[in-house]
């Protein structure tokens, strides 16, 4: 959460001069921003001035936001004024930002100066695409941002109007509505902005009730704002609706077997392993992880309050429960994720919604269903397994709200009980345990090189081309760990080449340490 902010220092604007009041307006789909300029269009309209506004959309959801442009203005001696298209920098009076980067960009672009800008903005973030796709932390550094605000605005009004809304029902335009009047850019009364919303009739009494939140808020300068209600969170174990004896004895082993640091994690372990299969693989997670836990003890865990087994409970069950056909088959058709985009899109009643899922498997995924013989066999025949992959690889547009498509996905994802004797599980597993191997034979000599080995599994993740690309950086990083695992800063080395693997997904970093490596191993 960032700093929250509201400093005013401008007075009402009072009665227009010859030139038009601008206002720009960054949001992103969802957020209101069309509505929020038809609304300002309207206000200034109901008082008899002139206003126009323009828009430029981004990309894509949240790979470019949309900027909506106002200005506005009376008309003088009845002649109507000529307006601008696009806000030019240095000349914009107001600055709406529903997200904080959004800020900073305006800011970069110009549009927000010292000497005239009122900067309106939400210090939530909403990540971009390029922060949520980063194999490691790809999450931007807000605090240029903050520090370029101070500089940069004239008034700035900066708090978490995001939360504000989803606390009264609504969405951010409404509050950012509400932090408009509330600056006195615009010589309107308060009343006069509620009118407008009034007449906008369907959700107005949720957008009033979020408007007069954000008004009182800005003119106060009370930092409380009405956090949602958060809904009930499942118990750590999936209940099942007849209870399960062998996974109440799983339940009750966690807290027997293992150490008290690493419970939390090994609960959500289990969690985890349970969902992807069934009780009996949450059993054969509890045993492998009792005897990393051994090795832990064997080690001195004790006085490294068992960090060996803590970082074991969660990259274990991680590596158990990898995404293949069947795994995602099972998540793409379960009533909890269909009620989960329903909610996010905020659907009212009598609507309906149609998904259609862009999928794109390769011969591999196919292989890794079948047994595994099978898929050996499959695989030892290059020529067979190219018609194959000419067949399958392909892009489908699928659309899962109709019968016969949710049905094909439903009867793949109830494949799960073929899972253990398949290709993939079997590659999986062999990968699992060479991984866990090299991590036991490492921390009886160099503790915190047995952690680190274990925590490069946040490297194999995703699915198809993004799984393959993990996975090869994974193991280039456990060979190159392997030619300095003898030297007394091993550890550091082992995080050096897994942070420099998380940070690019090309792997141009990660040859660079390797070959500094190789310089001296």
């Amino acid at each position: 959460m960032r700093d929250e902010t509201i400093r005013l220092a401008l007075p009402a604007a009072g009665e227009a001069t010859e030139r038009p009041i601008s206002i720009a307006i960054v949001a992103m789909g969802g957020q209101g921003g069309g509505v929020l300029t038809d609304w300002i269009v309207q206000l200034a309209e109901n008082h008899g001035w002139v206003a126009q506004s323009t828009s430029v959309p981004g990309v894509a959801q949240r790979t470019g936001a949309t900027i909506y442009y106002i200005e506005t203005m009376p008309p003088l001696d009845g002649r109507k004024p000529i307006l601008s298209l696009m806000p030019t920098p240095g000349d914009v009076d107001v600055v709406m930002a529903a997200e904080f980067m959004e800020a900073g960009r305006s800011i970069l672009r110009g549009l927000v100066t010292p000497d005239r800008t009122t900067l309106i903005a939400s210090n939530h973030r909403s990540f971009a695409i390029g922060e949520k796709i980063a194999p490691g932390n790809g999450i931007a550094d807000g605090g240029a941002v903050t520090g370029a605000i101070g500089i940069a605005a004239k008034t700035e009004i900066i708090f978490d109007l995001n939360a504000l809304a989803i606390a009264h029902g609504s969405v951010i335009s409404a509050a950012m509505f509400g932090a408009l009047a509330a600056a006195g850019v615009l010589p309107f009364s308060r009343d006069s902005y509620l009118d407008v919303i009034r007449a906008g009739g369907k959700g107005a009494k949720a957008s009033i009730g979020t408007f007069e939140a954000a008004f009182d808020r800005v003119k106060t300068g009370s930092p409380d704002v009405v956090a949602p209600p958060q809904p009930k969170q499942a118990g750590n174990i999936p209940s099942p609706a007849t209870p399960d004896p062998d996974l109440a004895g799983l339940v009750a082993r966690l807290t027997q077997e293992l150490p008290e640091p690493a419970l939390t994690m090994a609960r959500a372990g289990l969690k985890k392993a349970v969902d992807f299969q069934d009780v009996a693989y949450g059993t054969e997670y509890l045993d492998i992880l009792k005897t990393l836990h051994a090795a832990d003890r064997s080690a001195g865990g004790a006085a490294r309050t068992y960090a060996f087994t803590e970082a074991a409970a969660k990259y274990l069950a991680n590596a158990m429960t990898y995404d293949d056909v069947i795994r995602v088959a099972d998540l793409k058709t379960r009533a909890g994720r269909r009620a989960r985009i329903e909610s996010e899109l905020e659907m009212s009643e009598g609507q309906v919604l149609q998904t259609t899922e862009f999928m794109h498997p390769r011969m591999e995924e196919v292989m890794g269903v079948l047994p595994a013989g099978f898929g050996r066999w499959l695989g030892a025949r290059p020529r067979l397994l190219g018609w194959l992959d000419r067949r399958v690889n392909r892009g489908r547009r699928v659309r899962t709200y109709s019968l016969p498509w949710f049905l094909a996905l439903y009867v793949v994802g109830g494949l799960r009980g073929l899972r253990r004797r398949s290709l993939r599980h079997a590659i999986e597993t062999a990968h699992r345990d060479g991984w866990l191997k090299a991590a036991t034979d490492a921390v009886g000599t160099n503790y915190q090189l047995g952690v680190e080995i274990l925590q490069c599994r946040r490297l194999v993740k995703g699915y198809s081309d993004t799984h393959s690309r993990g996975l090869s950086k994974f193991d280039k990083t456990l060979a190159a760990i392997k030619l300095v695992e003898r030297r007394e800063d091993a550890a550091d080395w082992a995080r050096r080449l897994r942070e420099a693997a998380l940070k690019d997904s090309a792997g141009k970093e990660l040859d660079g340490v390797i070959q500094t490596i190789k310089t001296f191993a």
